[in-house]
């Protein structure tokens, strides 16, 4: 299929998302395993907000890339004010990653731009992953069409890191990304913050930022001076 750098859209990325980076829940096992199968089937992912779509979807265009299969990651919430055209001719990468679906309901022109891409990708073997922000799977549309597709796909809920898996989780992440923090810093990070993995690593970014600006280590001071 065509070479993604063919294709320049107005949009960015995360290049450094990575499967390896991606903290699995086990309740979002099986969800996991068939977004890496390059043969798994088109999906339709739900759940609420900040829980780690977005990072997947992302995570898993680069999987494609490094593959060397073909991808596109179209986050509709910044996309949707585009004429739809800009989507034309996509089905012809093996991957595209729609985030956000929940962005264009009852947005005519969108709603059948994506129809469409449905439609051709059936034909050229694209295969699609789609997003919602939803609670449940039940997602309404001004178009029939286009809701009847949608709930014929393979659908899975993703559901946030539980509890009890938050410390395994900044310790995997924080590894993953060369983050020095010690087990002691975030049984202290669990314990004086939100536990909501988003925010814990949106926290752990900015004292990893903090910590080579001052050259110092991540401690419980530096985190309480942070906090």
């Amino acid at each position: 299929m065509s070479n993604p750098k063919q294709l320049t859209f107005p949009w960015e990325k995360n290049f450094k998302s990575s499967v390896k980076g991606f903290y699995c829940d086990p309740n979002n096992k099986k969800l996991f395993d068939e977004l890496i199968n390059f043969d798994g089937d088109d999906v339709f992912i739900y759940g609420t907000n900040n829980i780690g779509k977005t990072y997947l979807l992302q995570a898993i265009c680069n999987y494609y890339n490094s593959g060397s299969r073909s991808s596109l990651y179209i986050p509709l919430m910044d996309v949707k004010n585009y004429d739809t055209a800009i989507i034309d001719n996509v089905s012809s990468l093996d991957l595209v990653c729609i985030d956000g679906l929940d962005q264009i309901a009852n947005n005519s022109e969108w709603e059948i731009a994506l129809f469409n891409l449905i439609n051709s990708s059936l034909n050229t073997d694209c295969r699609l992953i789609f997003s919602a922000n939803f609670l449940d799977k039940t997602l309404q549309f001004g178009l029939p069409d286009l809701e009847s597709r949608i709930k014929k796909l393979n659908s899975f809920e993703m559901t946030p890191v539980q509890d009890v898996y938050l410390k395994e989780a900044l310790l995997h992440i924080s590894e993953f990304r060369s983050i020095n923090l010690g087990e002691k810093e975030v049984k202290y990070l669990l314990g004086y913050t939100k536990r909501n993995l988003s925010d814990l690593v949106s926290i752990l970014e900015r004292l990893d930022s903090l910590s080579m600006e001052l050259k110092r280590k991540i401690t419980i001071p530096l985190i309480k001076d942070y906090l």
